[in-house]
């Protein structure tokens, strides 16, 4: 680690100040945290700031279209053994909330920072990251991600000779031949329920070969690599083949996958598994994602689901039927304005579930579920949505500005 001699130049610890300032008159006005707007303004005032904030830290970015906010604290929480973290947990992941969390910290070890996959190369070259987490890449925000492909390129390119070390999921082509292109890989299989965009080899075309677990590509070689990390039920397996217990108070198959890759990460810093894993423990809820809250006397557990991948994964978590699933699709600018990934999704897993349908595109989702032939109602609210429930858990499941609307009227 570099020595800890003050990085801030004078312009540095302006711009820091007046970021500050602004992010306060933010949250002030009741306009959310300011993190965003307050990096926005330091950085116009030093554009060098975030790689000044990272020269004293050991950095780990996180970056995926699923589970990178809660990897992000996965494995802060596991870092937290080794020494003081500072890390955007509340999910700002472009340059400017990146810059506003690392600006709220003086005395930090390390970096533990959650990164747009759009952002990843820009901000690994502003960090020099000793350590990048790559997790899956799948179809989300169709207007403006384009494809995925596009995206395992620009990995690939922007990662190429990188010093970091790479955790990389093996289990997913586009993250393999992304990561492939840096000479440090640590391979993790952390599994991969969503395969619909890993048809085709993201190295030539060509199709892709997928026998049991394994994948290969018939036309070019291209393979599934050795991994070195796996999961394997409630165990993390580690390079010397011994078994760690997963204890997570997060639900679901998901969250023990990122639990896999945060002790591979981990051990990047030398916190043993055992001790990382132990420390995950603490985690009980991401920026709202699985709390339970009480509204009109029903236990609300609230789940978030942006994307395709993320809905097969939210299905395969939620209490089996007759719980009642309140579903809530928006299509702002944070969501993607296309809505037409909601034909990518299996409806049908939803079959004898009591279904309420609401947020601004629910006619939008009626339509889908019609086709997949649930039965529903479309509600004007989540109050009206809730009444029409019995008593007891109702499972909630919302896309991004949805589960923050849902956040609000619930008062978490």
């Amino acid at each position: 680690m570099a020595g800890n001699s003050d990085p801030l130049t004078p312009r540095a610890k302006i711009a820091v100040t007046a970021g500050k300032a602004v992010a306060a008159a933010s949250r002030a006005a009741g306009r959310g945290s300011g993190s965003v707007i307050g990096g926005r303004v330091a950085l116009k005032l030093d554009p060098d700031l975030l790689a000044r904030l990272a020269q004293n830290l050991d950095v780990v970015l996180v970056s995926a279209t699923n589970g990178k906010t809660t990897t992000t604290r996965l494995i802060a929480e596991a870092l937290r053994a080794a020494g003081p973290v500072v890390s955007n947990a509340l999910g700002a992941n472009m340059p400017a909330g990146i810059t506003s969390a690392l600006a709220g910290s003086s005395d930090a070890r390390y970096g533990v920072i959650e990164v747009d996959e759009k952002y990843l190369a820009g901000v690994a070259r502003d960090t020099a990251p000793k350590c990048i987490a790559l997790l899956n890449l799948s179809r989300d925000q169709l207007d403006r991600a384009a494809e995925t492909r596009m995206l395992a390129e620009a990995w690939r390119e922007g990662l190429a000779g990188s010093k970091a070390v790479i955790i990389a999921n093996a289990d997913d082509p586009l993250v393999v031949w992304a990561a492939s292109s840096s000479p440090n890989v640590v391979w993790v299989a952390a599994g991969q329920m969503w395969k619909d965009d890993a048809w085709s080899c993201p190295s030539c075309g060509g199709v892709m070969q997928r026998p049991g677990d394994d994948w290969f590509c018939g036309e070019c070689g291209f393979r599934r690599p050795t991994p070195s990390w796996a999961l394997s039920g409630d165990h993390v397996l580690d390079p010397h083949g011994s078994a760690w217990p997963i204890h997570l108070q997060l639900p679901g198959r998901a969250n023990k996958a990122n639990a896999a890759s945060s002790a591979a990460v981990a051990a990047v810093f030398g916190v043993p598994p055992q001790v990382a894993l132990e420390r995950m423990y603490q985690v009980q809820a991401v920026a709202g994602r699985y709390d339970v809250v009480q509204f009109q006397q029903r236990d609300l557990r609230l789940l978030l689901a942006k994307n395709p991948a993320g809905w097969l994964e939210t299905f395969s978590l939620i209490d089996p039927p007759p719980t009642p699933v309140i579903l809530s699709v928006n299509a702002r600018g944070a969501d993607g304005t296309d809505t037409s990934w909601l034909w990518d999704v299996d409806y049908t897993r939803l079959t004898g579930h009591p279904i309420c349908v609401i947020g601004d595109r629910k006619l939008d989702l009626a339509v889908r579920l019609e086709v997949a032939n649930q039965h529903f109602q479309v509600c004007e609210n989540l109050d009206q949505a809730v009444q029409l429930c019995p008593p007891g858990r109702i499972e909630v499941i919302a896309n991004y500005t949805a589960f923050q609307d849902l956040r609000r009227r619930v008062g978490n």
